[in-house]
């Protein structure tokens, strides 16, 4: 199976895959297999094709990126994650004024922080991952105040399938 779990920069993603990576998943030995893909980007100069010197990033290309990804299986996890083919896509979400806060907490510029949590208020990400792949397979998680082992445990259930597709459920138009 292939899970995509994407979201606005901040939202947790990291985090929570890093709690599942290398975990158990069946009783033959297996185990949940990340792609931690903004790491990806960044080792192989031959998947960006410019710096954005504005924002402090690269800029990612996709079809090189399908190409060295190939048949993935797995975790992928990017606020890119929503643009490769996946079964099932885990949004998370965050707060925007808190989300702005985690970004310039971790050095980004603050106007990159603002246009981030603009962009989760107007559930950008969410609506491509809603464009592309149905609603009936995106799985939402507000991750505001939770810990990042409470988001591994959503992301789990729906791995698991036992939890249920929420696009839509979370609304922070209201920090515009």
């Amino acid at each position: 199976m292939r899970v995509a779990v994407t979201g606005t920069p901040g939202t947790g993603k990291t985090s929570a895959t890093r709690l599942l990576e290398g975990e158990d998943v069946d009783e033959d030995g297996g185990t949940h297999s990340v792609i931690h893909l903004n790491e990806l980007i960044e080792s192989d100069e031959g998947l960006w094709t410019e710096r954005d010197d504005d924002r402090g990033s690269l800029v990612a290309d996709l079809e090189a990126i399908a190409d060295r990804i190939g048949d993935w299986d797995g975790i992928l996890e990017s606020h890119l994650a929503h643009h490769f083919e996946a079964d099932r896509v885990v949004v998370l979400r965050c707060a925007p004024e808190l989300l702005e806060d985690r970004l310039i907490e971790r050095g980004e510029p603050p106007a990159t922080a603002r246009e981030n949590a603009e962009s989760e208020a107007l559930d950008v990400i969410l609506s491509e991952a809603v464009e592309r792949f149905g609603r009936e397979n995106i799985y939402e998680i507000d991750t505001t105040d939770a810990e990042p082992d409470a988001v591994a445990d959503a992301i789990r259930a729906v791995i698991d399938g036992d939890r249920e597709p929420s696009a839509g459920t979370v609304d922070f138009t209201g920090y515009l």
